[in-house]
C-alpha cells in the first residue's frame, strides 16, 4: 500500500471508528451506572448505637420479597422524630455521628440501609431505594404511631434524592437536604460535558423537578468546597423550592462539609427544628 493510499484510507476509517468508540462509551455507561452509584455499598455493620451507649431497637421492613432493614434509636421525651436517608457509599452503621446530631436536637433517629446495603436484602437501585424509605415512613406512622407532623424526613446526598420523593408522597413537618444533586445526568454532564446524559441514564433522581411539589419547609444545606456535588446544585434545589425554605453554606468536603461546619449545622437545625417541629 503506497503512502498516498494509506493517508486516504485513514482519512476515511478514522471517523468511524471514532463514532464506534464513542458508542461503545455511552453503552458502557449506560451498563455501569448502577455500579458507580451503588457500587461501593457496604455490608459489614462496623458499629452499632450501643457501642454509644444508646437504647435501640432492630427494624425490618418487607419491601417486596425482600426485606429492609434499620436502627430505631429513641431519645427520652422527644420533640418528633426525623427518617434519615444515608449516602451511597456506606451503610447505616457509618452514620451514627450523623444521627448525633439530630439526638442532641431532641429527636428520636430511624436510621435504615437501602436494598444490597448492611443487613437490607436483595440489591439497590432507583425503584427500591423509593420503596425503602415508604417502608420506613410507614413504619413511623403505623407502627410506632409518630404523628406524620412530628417527623422530619432528612437526607444526604444520594439520600437526599431518597428523601425528596418520599416528601411528595408524604406529609412530614419538614425537609432537610444534605449536599443534594438536582439530578443524575445533571451531575453527569458536570463531570462528562461530552456525554449526552439525559440520553443514556436510566437512574435519574431528578430532585429539581420535585422540589415545587414538596409542600412543608425545606431545609438544605451544600458547601462551596464540594467536589463531588458541586454548591450550584444546591442552589438550584433552593430556587425550585417552593416557601418557607432556607439555604445554610456550610465549609468542607461532600460528606464531611456537616462536621466541619459543625457549629453552624447545628445552630440552623436547631432554629428549624425549633419552628416547625
Amino acid at each position: 500500500m503506497t503512502l498516498r493510499r494509506f493517508f486516504k484510507w485513514t482519512t476515511i476509517l478514522t471517523p468511524g471508528i471514532a463514532v464506534i468508540l464513542y458508542a461503545l462509551l455511552l453503552a458502557g455507561l449506560w451498563a455501569v451506572q448502577d455500579q458507580l452509584l451503588f457500587g461501593r455499598s457496604a455490608r459489614e455493620i462496623k458499629e452499632t448505637p450501643s457501642a454509644r451507649g444508646w437504647p435501640y431497637e432492630e427494624v425490618w421492613c418487607a419491601v417486596g420479597d425482600e426485606k429492609t432493614h434499620g436502627w430505631w434509636i429513641p431519645v427520652p421525651e422527644a420533640r418528633g422524630a426525623v427518617l434519615f436517608s444515608h449516602g451511597s457509599g456506606r451503610n447505616i452503621s457509618g452514620y451514627l455521628e450523623d444521627a448525633a446530631l439530630f439526638r442532641e436536637q431532641g429527636l428520636s433517629v430511624l436510621l435504615y440501609d437501602y436494598g444490597g446495603y448492611g443487613s437490607s436484602s436483595g440489591k439497590a437501585s432507583e425503584p427500591r431505594c423509593y420503596a425503602d424509605g415508604l417502608a420506613m415512613w410507614e413504619y413511623l406512622v403505623k407502627t410506632l404511631e409518630i404523628p406524620p407532623e412530628k417527623i422530619l424526613l432528612a437526607g444526604s446526598s444520594l439520600g437526599g434524592g431518597v428523601t425528596a420523593e418520599l416528601a411528595t408522597r408524604v406529609a412530614p413537618a419538614a425537609v432537610v437536604l444534605e449536599s443534594t444533586f438536582t439530578s443524575i445526568p445533571d451531575a453527569l454532564s458536570d463531570a462528562y460535558p461530552f456525554i449526552p446524559a439525559d440520553w443514556i441514564c436510566h437512574l435519574q433522581f431528578r430532585n429539581k423537578d420535585k422540589m415545587a411539589r414538596i409542600p412543608c419547609p425545606v431545609l438544605l444545606f451544600h458547601s462551596r468546597d464540594d467536589t463531588v456535588v458541586p454548591f450550584a446544585h444546591g442552589r438550584q434545589l433552593l430556587e425550585n423550592a417552593t416557601e418557607p425554605k432556607q439555604f445554610v453554606e456550610i465549609r468542607g468536603a461532600h460528606h464531611g462539609g456537616k462536621f466541619a461546619s459543625r457549629d453552624v449545622y447545628s445552630e440552623s437545625l436547631k432554629q428549624f427544628v425549633g419552628k416547625y417541629l
